[in-house]
């Protein structure tokens, strides 16, 4: 009778043969990203890509890395991973956009307690609809198993995109003026923010499960928590160029603290939150975790993901091609953010 001995490293809780094997599975999704661009195979040291910038005078490459913070808490609870893999895209598109920028490739990271082949493949499919959805390639990644790192059956993500924007038509805040409008374009709920805060207040003080439901909300708490953040690119590439003056991302820091990264020094946002319905579940994390309003404008989205600030004579149009809604206006000041509450 032979008895088969399991590897040092499998006992040591890394099985590379059942990473190599995940690894392989995901071909058909990885490529499914891909266009003409896309060089060498899939599992290589690094990811091939050659840029097509045919058109542009002066392009200029923008990068940004981030991750989806505590958000995958929810994620865990829910045992749901494809909506994190998406929001991971998304909010690193959004990151560049701000810029003007298109995206042009994806990178991922997870890190992992254990490698689980089925959130494995999970996480690649939010990872792959998302990049689709983008016209962005995912041309690599890395998955490190790593016991001791992390608790059993959790793990970490980030992910790196790289983009493009002719220097010309680069958006950095420069030409916004005393007069501007802002324009907030919606949230769909705290995209990837918030959620230490959030978590404490529902699930710690109110000891709410994921499966609880709400007033005001059709769905569960876990499925409102874990809406995919929007990918708001393809609605700013479609203003004309030069309309939009500048634009932020509204992640973590909110209103209060992600405008004026956008905001000369002479100016200031001046915003009238009742100018827009805030959604509900903002409203109730407030009311029971006796949050002071302000706080909320600095920790949430509050309902607004995006910001675009356009003259006033751009704004009727600009505000039909963002889906937008009118939020504030800027003012003379000193590179702030006002909140008229």
């Amino acid at each position: 009778m032979t008895i088969t001995k399991k590897k040092a490293y499998v006992r040591a809780g890394v099985d590379v043969d059942l990473g190599n094997l995940v690894k392989r599975r995901i071909q058909s999704r990885v490529k499914s990203t891909h266009g003409s661009e896309v060089l060498g195979k899939i599992g290589g040291f690094g990811g091939l890509f050659a840029p097509n910038f045919s058109g542009m005078r002066e392009p200029v490459l923008v990068a940004s890395v981030d991750g989806v913070g505590t958000k995958l808490k929810v994620a865990f609870a829910m045992n749901r991973h494809d909506t994190v893999g998406a929001d991971l895209v998304n909010h690193c598109v959004n990151d560049i956009a701000v810029l003007g920028a298109r995206p042009l490739f994806f990178l991922d990271y997870i890190g992992a307690e254990k490698l689980e082949p089925r959130v494995f493949d999970q996480l690649l499919a939010g990872f792959a609809k998302a990049c689709r959805a983008a016209k962005c390639a995912l041309i690599g990644g890395e998955t490190a198993q790593m016991p001791g790192m992390y608790r059993k059956g959790e793990y970490d993500l980030a992910g790196c995109i790289v983009g493009v924007v002719d220097r010309a038509k680069m958006i950095d805040g420069g030409r916004i003026r005393r007069g501007d409008i802002i324009l907030g374009l919606p949230s769909n709920g705290l995209h990837t923010n918030g959620y230490s805060l959030a978590r404490k207040i529902l699930f710690e003080k109110l000891r709410l499960k994921p499966g609880s439901r709400i007033t005001g909300h059709k769905h569960s708490l876990g499925e409102e928590l874990l809406r995919v953040h929007k990918n708001y690119q393809p609605l700013i590439a479609k203003l004309p160029p030069g309309m939009v003056h500048g634009l932020a991302h509204i992640t973590g820091g909110g209103l209060v603290d992600n405008l004026p990264r956008v905001l000369p020094e002479s100016c200031d946002a001046l915003i009238e939150t009742k100018s827009w319905a805030v959604p509900p579940i903002f409203n109730f994390l407030e009311r029971h975790g006796q949050i002071d309003r302000t706080e909320m404008y600095q920790v949430f989205n509050m309902g607004v993901g995006m910001v675009a600030i356009v003259s006033e004579k751009d704004s009727a149009k600009a505000s039909r091609i963002l889906k937008a809604k009118r939020i504030g206006q800027i003012v003379t000041g000193t590179g702030q953010t006002r909140l008229v509450l």
